[in-house]
């Protein structure tokens, strides 16, 4: 067996399993005395777990403050945090929340020691300082199944409206120390962001599985997270007190876990290099616009790969998903091919995915998202797109 050269990043301590976010005080006091919760605006701190956690850090003799983040994290958001917070002697910064409360709370703690503007920092549209750290100890804790955020050296943060932008501030230094994932902090996760989080970590897994830097390691990790989407999306998505949905939910807790990990390595491809202009220029929700685009980019990529390098080993890798999807081992590659695209065309509609048109997006605006869409995930797409088969990708969607 031929195993090519390869190289991981630093990845965090990897603490999974449900009831385990009890374990979350014990592990906190091993990086200090005083800490940061960045959470979202009311759902955990409306939990049982909250006064829990809080109970526990004050029975290790641990100090603690808090900060809300609602909605996507901004510059101007992140920046008010390290101010509010730069003379509070906080030691560790713990992370509760989706996505967005993830990103901001790690570039929080990358920028606490320091206390520069971010904008020093992020990438194309900052000021062009490198960021050499050092980070404050970073503890990730998700309560969506999505991003994948808790295993990423990277805080996306965005801007909205004809000049905005989503950007990643990114360094090794900013990896987690530990991400906790309990798949039972998913049980109040609503139907519709379940199944937007979960289209986004398929994606991430899909897009890692075929890109141009995917390598044995994180191929095996990519198809364990494919198995589990295809296990337990739905179960997670219908949700409710059954142990079916309480399994669904680990299953994506997990395979979002995986998608951080795999891209955190080898990047994305076509669908996240749409999905930043698409959520930056429009209102388009990260998970919907991974979610209604999929079906359609996976269509062009495979038409692009055939025509141009038939030999790639993507083709294959995309058969064998739509194999997995279909529960059909013996279809062929192009039939196998075919039931990918249609098992995603079918969740689109089964998940009323709105069409692109839905968020004001036109035929005019197509350049601009084009133009916008040659970004890093873009450079590990299994194929170098075309502007006009980028173009199309958007208008199917339309």
């Amino acid at each position: 067996m031929n195993i090519p050269a390869f190289s991981i990043a630093a990845l965090p301590r990897l603490v999974f399993g449900a009831g385990r976010v009890s374990e979350l005080p014990q592990l906190a006091a091993e990086f200090g005395r005083s800490a940061l919760l960045v959470t979202g605006g009311s759902s955990f701190r409306n939990s049982p777990h909250w006064p829990a956690l809080l109970q526990g850090l004050e029975q290790r003799g641990m100090a603690h403050a808090g900060f809300a983040v609602a909605g996507e994290p901004s510059p101007e958001m992140v920046d008010a945090a390290v101010r509010q917070f730069r003379a509070a002697g906080i030691e560790v910064v713990i992370g509760i929340g989706g996505g967005s409360v993830l990103d901001a709370a790690k570039a929080i703690a990358a920028l606490l020691p320091t206390g520069n503007s971010v904008l020093d920092h992020l990438e194309d549209v900052g000021r062009g300082i490198p960021y050499h750290g050092p980070s404050l100890p970073f503890i990730a804790v998700p309560t969506t199944a999505g991003t994948g955020s808790e295993a990423t050296k990277n805080a996306v943060l965005s801007r909205h409206g004809p000049d905005g932008f989503k950007k990643s501030f990114r360094h090794d230094c900013m990896v987690a120390k530990v991400a906790l994932v309990d798949p039972q902090l998913l049980a109040a996760c609503p139907r519709h962001l379940m199944a937007a989080q979960g289209m986004d970590a398929f994606t991430q897994l899909l897009e890692s599985y075929v890109s141009l830097r995917a390598n044995p390691f994180t191929d095996a990790l990519a198809w364990s997270g494919l198995e589990a989407v295809a296990a337990g999306f739905w179960p997670a998505v219908e949700g409710g007190d059954t142990a079916t949905a309480a399994a669904g939910r680990a299953a994506m807790a997990y395979a979002a876990l995986l998608s951080g990990i795999t891209l955190a390595q080898v990047g994305l491809g076509s669908v996240h290099g749409l999905a930043q202009p698409l959520g930056s220029l429009f209102p388009v929700p990260h998970g919907v616009a991974c979610g209604t685009t999929v079906a359609a980019a996976t269509v062009v990529n495979v038409q692009a790969l055939q025509q141009r390098t038939p030999d790639s080993p993507a083709l294959h890798k995309y058969a064998r998903v739509g194999r997995l999807l279909a529960g059909n081992q013996i279809l062929g590659d192009a039939a196998a091919t075919q039931a990918l695209v249609a098992t995603l065309e079918d969740w689109c509609t089964r998940l009323e995915l709105p069409r692109l048109g839905h968020f004001g997006i036109s035929v005019t605006n197509i350049p601009a998202i084009v133009a916008a869409s040659r970004n890093n995930s873009m450079k590990s797409n299994p194929v170098l797109l075309t502007d006009e088969e980028i173009a199309s990708i958007v208008r199917q969607r339309l």
